[in-house]
C-alpha cells in the first residue's frame, strides 16, 4: 500500500491526542477556579487589588487554554491531521523493505506502529511504550485500534522502558520512534538513542524523531558524526519542522520548534 493513501482512524479508532486530555482539563480547572476567586474578591472580600490579579491570571489561563485547544485540533487525525502527517513523513525516510521486523519506540496510542504494519503487510511490528498515566495509553487501546485496521495478528504491543530495551542486540530490521525521548525525564537523550540502536541489526535502517532541543540533545550533528565513525551510514538529520509543518515559527506555534529526525543505517 502506498505511504501517501494510507489514513489511519477512519474506523472509530483511539488514537488520543498528543497534547493529552489531563493537560487539558487541568488548565480548565485552574480558570474556573480562578474566575471563581476573581468573583469573590469583588463581591465577596471586597478587594480589588487582588480581584484585579485574578482577573488579569483568568485571561491569562483563558488565552493558554484556546491556544492549547487549537493545538490539539490540529494535532488531531480528524481536525488538522498533524498526528498523520508526521507518521507519514517519518515512514517516508525509511529505507526499509518492509522484510523482517520493525520496532516502535514509544508507540503510545499505537498509530505509528500501526501506520508501519500497513505501509509493509510482511513486517512484524512490536510497538513499546512505559505508558505513564498522562496520556492515557495503554496496551489493551493498542490492540484494539490495531484489529480495527485490520492489522491485530501483525502487532505485537508490550511494556516497555526506552532506558533498558528487553531486547538482544541486533533483534530488529527497521526502528521508529516519534516524539517519545524528550519526555523521558532524567535520561541523557543521546545515550538512549544509542540504545534504541542498539537492538537494530547490522544493515537495519532507523527515523527517530523528536522535539531536538540543544539543552536536552547537545550538538546533535556531532552525535550524527559521530554515528558515521561508528560505521553507521547514510546518516542525516532531517528538519521536520520545516518539512512536516513549513517553518520553525509554524512548528513552535504547535510547541515543536525544534523538530529534528536522525536516519540512516546501521
Amino acid at each position: 500500500m502506498s505511504k501517501e493513501k494510507i489514513r489511519i482512524g477512519t474506523h472509530g479508532e483511539d488514537y488520543g491526542n498528543w497534547m493529552s486530555n489531563p493537560v487539558f482539563y487541568m488548565l480548565g480547572a485552574l480558570l474556573a477556579f480562578s474566575v471563581v476567586l476573581t468573583v469573590m474578591s469583588f463581591t465577596l472580600f471586597r478587594l480589588t487589588v487582588l480581584g484585579m490579579i485574578f482577573a488579569i491570571i483568568s485571561i491569562l489561563l483563558l488565552i493558554m487554554l484556546g491556544w492549547i485547544t487549537w493545538i490539539r485540533r490540529q494535532y488531531a487525525f480528524d481536525g488538522g491531521g498533524m498526528m498523520g502527517r508526521v507518521h507519514g513523513t517519518l515512514l517516508s525516510y525509511l529505507d526499509y523493505d518492509g522484510e523482517g521486523s520493525l520496532l516502535d519506540v514509544g508507540c503510545g496510542s499505537g498509530a505509528l506502529s500501526i501506520r508501519a504494519a500497513l505501509t509493509w503487510p510482511e513486517s512484524k511490528v512490536t510497538g513499546i511504550d512505559y505508558w505513564g498515566a498522562v496520556y492515557g495509553y495503554g496496551r489493551a487501546m493498542c490492540e484494539k485500534n490495531a484489529v480495527s485496521e485490520g492489522v491485530g495478528s501483525q502487532c505485537i504491543f508490550q511494556h516497555g522502558d526506552a532506558n533498558r530495551l528487553v531486547f538482544p542486540d541486533e533483534s530488529f530490521d527497521a526502528v521508529v520512534s516519534n516524539y517519545v525521548y524528550h519526555n523521558i525525564t532524567g535520561a541523557d537523550k543521546q545515550e538512549l538513542l544509542l540504545e534504541t540502536l542498539r537492538v537494530l541489526k547490522k544493515g537495519g535502517v532507523f527515523a527517530l524523531n523528536d522535539e531536538m532541543k540543544p539543552r536536552l540533545y547537545g550538538d546533535i550533528e556531532a552525535f550524527a558524526e559521530k554515528l558515521r565513525n561508528m560505521g553507521y551510514e547514510d546518516v542525516r538529520i532531517i528538519d521536520t519542522a520545516e518539512e512536516v509543518f513549513g517553518s520553525h515559527r509554524r512548528a513552535a506555534l504547535v510547541m515543536l520548534g525544534h523538530s529534528r529526525m536522525l536516519v540512516g543505517r546501521k
